[in-house]
């Protein structure tokens, strides 16, 4: 129901992921991140938000993603219907896709990254994004949403798009948190909604938010 791209920025200690679904808040539903852990995609035809928290605390408290991913997966009895991505800091990733999910299913990894999804149209949903990823030189955000319009233009969700989201956290700077809960083109309204983030006054009030690195800061 839902593909999605996980990623660390070379450039920075960000990471961050993109989603989309053909229906309803894949933000809500899809994407976890803490900037201290990881990022994670929980998603399938019965997707578990349990998972996309449970998979980060493991890997904060030390755990390599595919140990973390494995004590999450494991114990559930509807883990055939469930799929979860996990990216660590340090772009080391795990992925698990249950066989109950409709195809496509599967998923990608690369490094620092790692691009998934089920009830696709095809391979190449997932193929053309992680490409992109691996060597586009745009800016963090703008590569994430670029990538996920590579993927609907692959064919995407075999029933269209609902909703899309972008989560980028780092320690350095606040989250970007950005979410198109209900359209009939998500992911062009997610770039518009990105391109408000960039105006200027926007960009000089976030100096003044509260960061794990700037705990103190004010305006």
């Amino acid at each position: 129901m839902t593909f999605s791209l996980l990623m660390k920025d070379p450039q920075s200690d960000a990471i961050g992921g993109v989603a989309a679904t053909g229906n309803l808040c894949v933000g809500g539903w899809v994407l976890r991140a803490d900037p201290l852990s990881g990022v994670s995609a929980s998603q399938g035809a019965d997707p578990s938000t349990l998972w996309g928290n449970d998979v980060l605390s493991l890997m904060k408290d030390g755990l390599l993603p595919q140990l973390a991913l494995e004590k999450v997966v494991m114990c559930d009895k509807g883990k055939e219907y469930r799929q979860l991505s996990a990216l660590n800091i340090h772009g080391q990733s795990a992925v698990y896709t249950g066989a109950k999910n409709t195809r496509y299913r599967g998923s990608i990894q690369f490094d620092h990254g790692i691009a998934a999804g089920n009830l696709l149209t095809s391979e190449e949903v997932l193929s053309r994004m992680a490409a992109f990823a691996q060597t586009s030189t745009l800016p963090f955000a703008q590569r994430l949403i670029q990538a996920l319009a590579l993927g609907e233009l692959a064919g995407g969700d075999i029933r269209g798009l609902q909703s899309a989201a972008l989560l980028i956290v780092s320690p350095s700077n606040p989250p970007l948190s950005l979410r198109i809960d209900d359209s009939t083109d998500p992911v062009t309204a997610l770039q518009n909604l990105y391109d408000k983030t960039c105006d200027q006054q926007y960009q000089h009030w976030l100096t003044s938010v509260p960061t794990h690195h700037k705990p103190e800061n004010h305006s």
